[in-house]
């Protein structure tokens, strides 16, 4: 598998059949990922965790040009399809379906959830992906729950990208916590130094899951890693 990063807690998993996911969109307002191209984005599956501006807020545009599946909570696949996106399929915490290309099952997040014009974007959630013979796991936005530990006791994960900014989720400290508890070895942090409040002092977080055993890795906005 391969990873690319869009900054913030956007990044898109190349699957070993070639299969495109795109992970909660959020590039164009965001001044630190100016030089990515919104339209050069490949998604043949869209993934958001929440209704939160920060994390959807290309994804009518990508679904619009690239006709890739929403895959989201019920309340928020149901608010886009009352915009005209009719390719979704609605997904709630503790349920699992099967893609073509894999099971996506979700899982519960801590979180607040409201969708840009107010509405009610039901509850929060990660993911547990299972393709071509491996898993991965995202976190979406999230406090340490004691709920990771059952991923860990039922998946073996390849890694796990999580949240590590603090402020409005979980920090580095948590978050290296939280790979222990999933099983995660390797840990792709997002969700970090868009916003003031969630600056991330790096030398900190790496020293965070160093201490817990774990790789912590930060591609650059734009950068595409193997995984």
């Amino acid at each position: 598998m391969k990873l690319t990063y869009y900054g913030h807690s956007c990044f898109g998993v190349e699957l070993a059949d070639g299969t495109h996911l795109l992970f909660d969109p959020y590039v164009t307002p965001n001044e630190l990922a100016k030089d990515i191209d919104l339209d050069s984005i490949p998604a043949d599956f869209v993934l958001l965790t929440h209704g939160h501006f920060d994390h959807m807020q290309d994804a009518e545009a990508i679904l619009t040009r690239t006709g890739a599946k929403l895959i989201a909570n019920f309340e928020i696949a149901t608010w886009y399809g009352e915009k005209g996106i009719a390719n979704v399929h609605p997904l709630n915490a503790g349920g699992a379906f099967q893609f073509p290309f894999g099971r996506v099952k979700a899982v519960s997040a801590i979180h607040s959830s409201v969708l840009p014009d107010g509405t009610y974007g039901g509850g929060p959630v990660g993911f547990v992906i299972e393709a071509g013979g491996s898993s991965f796991y995202v976190s979406g936005d999230t406090a340490l729950t004691m709920d990771m530990k059952i991923i860990g006791e039922r998946h073996a994960l390849e890694f796990a990208v999580m949240c590590i900014g603090d402020n409005f989720t979980m920090g580095a400290e948590d978050a290296a916590i939280a790979a222990n508890w999933t099983g995660a070895r390797t840990v792709i942090g997002v969700h970090y130094d868009t916003f003031p409040p969630i600056k991330l002092d790096r030398a900190a977080a790496h020293a965070a899951f160093t201490a817990k055993g774990v790789e912590l890795l930060l591609p650059g906005i734009g950068e595409t890693i193997g995984v």
